[in-house]
């Protein structure tokens, strides 16, 4: 999508992202070796039941589903961050993934005319419809000057 076919009060869905044990445990092993991400006796002994994935994990299902649905093809460049990031329920092996993405304003900036910020929350529902994660980010475009 271009910056745009952006508009405040848009939803984007996309999805479903299969997690896979496999998946969750190379994330895992790679990037957050916690043992109740990579040890799978130990987490069914744990107070989650079994093993669930980094909340980093998630955030990168949820970028990868962004990127897919809206983010190709587009002048998109950069992000200053998140306003802020949630796990309410965690992600397990074998939930089926859902995205869903409200844009929440969509601005040209006053200072640099060619920059464009998108701020939408991002949500994945598994397929409980239990919200997985829940975020608030800013993406930044490359747009022409308004002559």
């Amino acid at each position: 999508m271009k910056f745009a076919d952006f508009h405040a009060g848009q939803v984007i869905e996309a999805g479903p992202y299969l997690v896979t044990e496999d998946e969750l445990l190379q994330f895992a092993n790679a990037y957050d070796p916690q043992w109740f991400h990579t040890d799978a006796k130990a987490a069914a002994e744990g107070p989650f039941g079994g093993l669930i994935a980094s909340g980093w994990h998630t955030c990168g299902i949820a970028m990868r589903l962004v990127a897919l649905a809206a983010l190709e093809g587009s002048e998109s460049f950069a992000s200053p961050g998140l306003d802020y990031v949630k796990w309410p329920n965690p992600v397990r092996p074998g939930d089926s993934l859902r995205l869903v993405a409200n844009v929440i304003d969509v601005r040209r900036s006053e200072k640099r005319p060619t920059l464009g910020i998108l701020v939408w929350q991002w949500q994945l529902f598994n397929q409980r419809e239990q919200v997985a994660l829940d975020l608030q980010a800013t993406s930044l475009f490359r747009l022409p000057s308004e002559d």
